[in-house]
């Protein structure tokens, strides 16, 4: 029996490409260290203009319908001639449709970007040359075509983009989205790597049940492998085993191995619940000597999620160790057009950033990828929650023989890389697909019709897919994980076009698409679980001015800026929503200002009001707000609140403030100026109505929300500042409160104010000192102030900001910048740039505040800052 230990050599140099195939007279040229993609290789190599710059999105199309051949060479493994041991070439990840050649020999065809290939190298050269391996990549877009054309039997429906994605499995924001260029690429996008060894580690995984107490786990670590030995399985932490566990001879040929073990354990938590406590299980294959070992991280929790009746419906949220967590946070799209140029530490600022702004859920859309382990790592680490969709989007996928077993495979080997992971707590089967099957009146009998097999005779027949395969894959693989067919989905009844408030998950997009109402009225827009809503802005300029290089472009409305925005109907309904909330300033740096207010103003009504909506236990009326989008895969103006290049927008700040521990909320009964019904009096079928009752007629409530586990005591105050004057124009409130533990606690609801009456009606806010005026609440523990919160009186366009007297002192290491005002400011924002890292940034000031500022990455001197009104 050979001793050969397995080693794995990753085939990253030496990599040269062509375009056309094996027999293409082209010369091969240079390419990036493997992993890599086209365009990265023909922009290494001065081929193709930069895609994320300016309109050169256009001038690459081409490259999309060629074939493209990568080569690379390598020596024959020292060990390949030794009985018993195996030479692997492991293909981690090929984008997508690939014919693979060694040494001239098709060894393996893939046509699926999502699944990992083992190809068993047996025909290596024995002499001093080196191998060939070559590479065929044909055009993605024109196999879909022929897909399409050659399954007439299957109706096929895409959203977004062209139609020949529907059959290919590849990332499908490839083809372009309403935020994404289009940049169909090719290549070995995941490391090539090659294996020799005589016995190896196939996988390790954990299963695992708590005590009620959550206090011990019981349960058991497998091992699968290939050849044999003697093999012993670890729980380590903090670098010390804890529990070793002997399996003695073990081989393939028995299948799966297994020991058993009980063992007191520390709970992994989310971030702000507790310590993220991680362990690492380790398993050796020995023959005499150490041949293997493999490593996972795990981490012990228990997790949950509900979906019971209640007052509102059916409730649905997440119990993570037996406490109810309410998800706030953000979608997550692949980070970058090309994959490949994506780095561990990319990931894991990603994720910090969202940690950082007190982000509890990350969701990885379906229409991007599974993602690199480095993200889930990461979340793992900071406590983040991920929740996970499968790689659907958008469409009505076909379910003929070929393309379900590819997608079996697929999401079997994606299922068990992702298993070991605390971090993911749900799997999704698609993003909106039964949206397609709503607008376009796809056969689906959700009550009556539970056989799979006729669900294949349907005109929707990936419902096999959702409701059967995927469900089915999760239960075998992940047993504790939760699964849910779609997002969203509301048990055959709630879908984009159609949301029940009621039950399930929802996408609320009635701002920004559908009927376009304004934002102030998302606290009556959610649901039990919003996981998606969003309201667009531009990045800072500095991202703006690397994307657009020529000056003379860099104005709102350019055919750059306009062409860079992908979203659907952009122009209008961003310059709509500013200029509802907002004077217009259509300057560059202005507007850009403006959108982002505008951006950090939704999310901020939609934060505080779903968090307040959590409610108590039991009446958890809504269980989650993830906005759509976190981040941007190139440079643009887009839903992200983040941007291209890790900057945050004002609306991650945003969010960030209305997701900490604690948080008090104000908030005045929303009037529509823009819809305003006639006077009741007075010119009842026109528009002639009466402006004042919009700021004369008020109406708050205040309330408190509280992630901590225990109950607290506190102080709520209540001011009123006149935005003219900045001084206090009726007399504060002042109310202790008993907060609950985990929920929202009312302080005060539906208060009129009593305001003098207006005579004038030529000058209505001079005659009264009370109009227009901010509420401004704050909340006290133990003497401390915790938290405030401003309401404002909408809409800030009809407002005048003269001198706000605004103050800004430097410490003197220039890391600190505090800030203050002696009238209330609306959105004040520091211009950020890559590279500076801010702790707060897009709020309001109101006199007697000041806001400290920490500023890493530069000095604070250097920022250039705005606000709603400055001259």
């Amino acid at each position: 029996m050979s001793k050969v230990a397995y080693r794995a050599t990753p085939l990253s140099a030496n990599w040269s490409f062509k375009k056309g195939g094996l027999t293409s007279t082209d010369k091969y040229l240079p390419a990036n260290d493997a992993p890599t993609e086209i365009h990265r290789d023909l922009l290494k190599n001065g081929k193709i203009a930069d895609p994320f710059l300016d309109l050169n999105e256009l001038s690459v199309r081409w490259v999309a319908d060629e074939t493209w051949t990568y080569r690379t060479t390598f020596p024959t493994p020292l060990d390949y001639s030794k009985d018993g041991v195996s030479t692997v070439l492991k293909f981690q990840g090929l984008d997508t449709y690939a014919s693979v050649y060694l040494n001239g020999k098709l060894v393996l065809e893939s046509e699926n970007m999502f699944i990992e290939h083992r190809v068993h190298a047996t025909e290596l050269s024995k002499s001093d040359e080196d191998n060939v391996l070559e590479i065929v990549f044909d055009s993605a877009r024109k196999r879909g075509l022929e897909l399409v054309e050659k399954h007439k039997e299957h109706r096929f429906i895409v959203h977004q983009t062209e139609i020949s994605r529907g059959p290919v499995r590849k990332a499908q924001y490839h083809w372009g989205w309403d935020w994404g260029p289009i940049l169909l690429t090719c290549g070995p996008w995941k490391p090539v790597i090659l294996e020799t060894y005589a016995n190896r580690i196939e996988d390790v995984w954990v299963e695992y049940e708590l005590s009620e107490d959550l206090k011990t786990a019981k349960g058991k670590i497998f091992l699968k492998l290939e050849g044999s030995g003697t093999a012993i399985v670890q729980i380590n932490k903090d670098d010390k085993s804890i529990k070793k566990l002997e399996l003695g001879e073990v081989s393939a040929t028995q299948g799966a191995h297994s020991a058993s073990f009980e063992l007191d354990v520390d709970l992994w938590w989310p971030r702000g619940y507790g310590p993220q406590s991680l362990y690492t299980v380790s398993a050796t294959l020995i023959h005499g000597t150490v041949v293997d070992q493999s490593c996972k991280s795990i981490g012990f929790r228990k997790v949950e999620l509900i979906q019971e009746p209640d007052d509102f419906g059916t409730s649905f949220y997440f119990r993570i160790n037996n406490i109810d967590i309410f998800a706030g946070g953000s979608c997550w799209i692949p980070t970058d057009s090309f994959l490949s140029q994506v780095t561990p530490e990319a990931y894991r600022a990603w994720i910090q950033l969202a940690a950082d702004g007190n982000q509890a859920m990350v969701r990885v859309w379906g229409g991007g990828i599974y993602e690199s382990d480095e993200l889930y790592k990461a979340a793992d680490e900071f406590g983040v929650l991920i929740w996970q969709d499968f790689a659907f989007a958008c469409a009505n996928y076909p379910a003929y023989n070929s393309y379900l077993q590819s997608v079996e495979t697929e999401a079997r080997q994606n299922v068990r890389r992702l298993r070991n992971h605390p971090s993911l707590i749900i799997w999704a089967g698609n993003n909106e697909d039964y949206q397609i099957v709503e607008r376009y009146g796809l056969q689906y009998d959700f009550k009556t019709d539970k056989d799979p097999q006729s669900w294949l005779k349907t005109d929707f027949p990936a419902r096999y897919i959702y409701e059967y395969l995927l469900p089915k894959v999760v239960a075998e693989e992940a047993k504790i994980v939760p699964y849910h067919p779609s997002s969203p989905f509301g048990n055959g009844t709630s879908t984009v076009l159609k949301v029940d408030p009621t039950v399930g998950d929802v996408h609320q997009w009635n701002v920004w698409h559908g009927t376009m109402s304004p934002y102030q009225q998302l606290p009556h827009m959610g649901g039990r679980f919003v996981s998606e809503f969003g309201m667009e802005a531009y990045p800072h300029l500095e991202t703006l001015e690397k994307s657009i290089t020529n000056d003379a472009d860099r104005y709102p409305g350019s055919m750059a800026m306009d062409f860079r925005n992908k979203a659907i109907g952009h122009e209008r309904r961003l310059v709509s929503y500013v200029a509802e909330n907002f004077r217009i300033r259509y300057d560059l740096p202005s507007y850009t200002h403006l959108t982002q207010v505008m951006q950090a103003d939704a999310m901020a009504w939609a934060y505080k009001s779903w968090r307040r909506d959590w409610g108590s236990k039991g009446k958890r009326k809504n269980g989650g707000a993830l906005v759509w989008q976190l981040n941007d895969c190139y440079p643009t103006m887009s839903w992200a609140v983040v941007d291209y290049y890790l900057v945050p927008k004002p609306a991650y700040y945003a969010i960030k403030r209305e997701m900490e521990p604690i948080v008090v909320g104000v908030q005045r009964k929303f009037r529509n100026w823009t819809m305003r019904p006639a006077d009741e009096l007075w010119q009842r079928d026109t528009s002639h109505i009466d402006m004042r009752s919009i700021w004369e007629e008020i109406e708050f409530d205040v309330w408190v929300a509280s992630n901590k586990t225990e109950s607290l005591r506190g102080t709520v105050v209540v001011k009123f500042i006149s935005v003219k004057t900045g001084e206090t124009v009726l007399d504060a409130i002042t109310q202790d409160v008993d907060i609950a533990a985990n929920g929202t606690t009312e302080v005060i609801q539906s208060r009129k104010l009593e305001l003098p009456e207006v005579k004038d009606a030529n000058s209505p806010f001079e005659i009264s000192k009370a109009d227009p005026f901010v509420i401004y609440a704050s909340l006290s523990i133990g003497g401390r102030e915790l938290a405030i919160d401003v309401s404002w009186p909408d809409p800030i366009k009809y407002l005048s900001f003269p001198d706000r007297g605004i103050d800004l002192k430097f410490s003197d290491d220039k890391k600190i910048v505090s800030v203050s005002a002696s009238r209330p400011v609306k959105g004040f924002v520091f211009s950020e740039k890559q590279g500076i890292s801010l702790s707060d940034n897009g709020f309001d000031l109101l006199p007697g505040e000041t806001r400290q500022i920490s500023v890493q990455g530069g000095p604070a001197d250097a920022l250039t800052w705005n606000y709603i009104g400055m001259a």
